[in-house]
């Protein structure tokens, strides 16, 4: 295996795609009912590395699952910084074969935009989903090695842009009074601020992060756990 040709391949790809994000909304926020949140959890076994993909769907107005859905399998690309959607990708794709139900947006857990080449998991993945994606991170990426992001106001619903080199990549988005935010970025098909705003209207009172992928997240430890025993 030559990483450094999979790296050329891969950065290639990507610098492809980054051309074609819409950051613009392909639809009307009230016809929104449905939405997917997206999550894998990984582990070894044997010296190799494996993967569970778990896609929660809920019903956007009640928050009541809809659907739940996972895929798991050996991890095939090594781990390299800024590529990461070619690990995850196969998995995804494979569990979206198994919904019975189409949602009307996904959400990752992990990033979108913000990513260097704008090409993390949730954008990535769009392309192949036909469908608008955001990313919703519980841990700040830093992008350029050196950019932090500014801690937004205490209130719920406060932001503030994270902005690399006069470009806006994401937001830190407080969904919660007084907790720590979450990063928000646009995946594809959608604009930032419908992105926190979709957010904001997915986060109960359980916790600061929105209910898909906090959902997806709590059922990926589950299935780890059962593929495990």
């Amino acid at each position: 295996m030559d990483i450094n040709k999979m790296q050329e391949d891969f950065l290639s790809q990507q610098e492809k795609l980054r051309d074609k994000i819409v950051s613009a909304d392909n639809f009307d926020y009230s016809s929104l009912r449905t939405a997917a949140g997206v999550d894998l959890a990984y582990w070894n076994k044997d010296g190799e590395e494996y993967a569970v993909c778990c896609i929660v769907i809920i019903d956007m107005h009640t928050h009541e699952v809809i659907e739940k859905k996972h895929f798991s399998g050996k991890i095939e690309v090594p781990y390299m910084p800024g590529f990461l959607a070619f690990r995850e990708l196969p998995l995804i794709l494979k569990t979206v074969e198994l919904l019975e139900n189409i949602p009307d947006i996904y959400v990752f857990d992990g990033n979108g935009f913000l990513h260097p080449r704008n090409m993390g998991i949730a954008t990535h993945a769009s392309f192949y989903l036909n469908k608008p994606t955001i990313g919703i991170a519980k841990t700040y990426f830093r992008v350029d090695k050196k950019t932090d992001y500014i801690e937004p106001g205490n209130d719920a619903g406060s932001f503030t842009d994270i902005v690399i080199d006069g470009k806006v990549y994401g937001r830190a988005l407080r969904t919660h009074t007084g907790v720590k935010p979450v990063f928000v970025s646009i995946g594809n098909f959608v604009c930032l601020d419908t992105a926190c705003r979709l957010a904001m209207d997915m986060t109960d009172k359980e916790s600061h992060i929105p209910i898909p992928t906090r959902l997806a997240d709590l059922e990926t430890h589950v299935m780890r756990e059962a593929l495990n025993k």
